[in-house]
């Protein structure tokens, strides 16, 4: 199992950030990662979204733990190799919000897909912190 966590606090409050989350057609506001994104459904457990990252073929994931204001975790399995995100929202006693991305992934490919997949994370959060707090 291959184990990555990222995260950066914001001013902005918790359903700020869920509402840049559910939004899901908008992501690419935020991160540079992706080229199109296609939700198949609501925002909620067991839905499916289509994303192609710049100059990639396109995969699908499935949202699996979707909790409103505090974060949702998506899984994506490739070859046997299955990646989870878990899209956390922590509220902090300061007032802050704590983001959290944490990446679980496991399979034959686990080491070679974790820096992959999570490489652009700390500029995903720094750009989804600029257009929360905006």
């Amino acid at each position: 199992m291959w184990i990555h966590e990222e995260s950066i606090e914001t001013t902005a409050f918790p359903a700020r950030v869920w509402e840049l989350f559910a939004n899901v057609e908008k992501w690419g506001d935020w991160n540079a990662g992706i080229e199109r994104i296609e939700l198949h459904g609501p925002f909620a457990n067991g839905t499916q979204f289509t994303m192609q990252p710049p100059g990639q073929d396109p995969f699908i994931s499935t949202l699996v733990d979707v909790r409103p204001n505090e974060g949702f975790v998506d899984e994506t399995v490739v070859d046997g190799t299955r990646v989870l995100v878990d899209h956390q929202l922590v509220s902090l006693p300061s007032g802050r919000t704590k983001i959290v991305y944490r990446t679980e992934i496991t399979g034959p490919d686990a080491a070679a897909f974790g820096p992959m997949v999570t490489s652009d994370f700390p500029d995903v959060l720094a750009a989804l912190k600029r257009l929360a707090e905006r």
